[in-house]
C-alpha cells in the first residue's frame, strides 16, 4: 500500500491524514502538477479557528495562485514554516514535507478515498 492509498481528499485537491483529532493537510500531487514550481505559501496562523470549506490561504506558483481551503473545521494547531521558508517543498515532497497545516476537529467531513479522487481528477 502506497502513502496515498492511507490518505483522504477533497475535490479543492487537498489530502487530509488524521489521526487523534488532528488532521494533516497538504495538497496532493495532482494539484502541486498543475500549479508548477511553487514560489510562495501564505498560511494561518496557529490558533486561527477554520470553517470547512472556507479559504485559508493562498499558494503562489510561477503560473498562477491558488487558494488553499479548510478541509476540515477546528482550530490551526501547527503551521509548516519549512514550506513558508521554502516554498519548493511543495513540489518535490507533497505528501511528505511539503504537508501545509495540522487542524485540531471535532468532526471529519465526507471526504474521498483515493480511487474517488483519482476518477475526480481524470475528469478535469
Amino acid at each position: 500500500m502506497s502513502r496515498e492509498d492511507e490518505l483522504k481528499y477533497t475535490t479543492e485537491h487537498e489530502w487530509i491524514e488524521a489521526a487523534d483529532s488532528v488532521a494533516t493537510v497538504g495538497i496532493t500531487s495532482y494539484a502541486a502538477g498543475k500549479l508548477g514550481d511553487v514560489v510562495y505559501v501564505d498560511l494561518p496562523a496557529v490558533g486561527t479557528v477554520v470553517e470547512a470549506g472556507r479559504v485559508i490561504g493562498e499558494i503562489e506558483s510561477t503560473k498562477s495562485v491558488g487558494e488553499l481551503y479548510a478541509p476540515v473545521s477546528g482550530t490551526i494547531t501547527e503551521v509548516n514554516d519549512a514550506v513558508v521558508d521554502s516554498p519548493e517543498l511543495v513540489n518535490s515532497d507533497p505528501l511528505g514535507e511539503g504537508w501545509l497545516v495540522k487542524v485540531e476537529y471535532v468532526e471529519l467531513p465526507s471526504l474521498l478515498e483515493l480511487a474517488e479522487y483519482t476518477a475526480f481528477t481524470a475528469e478535469s
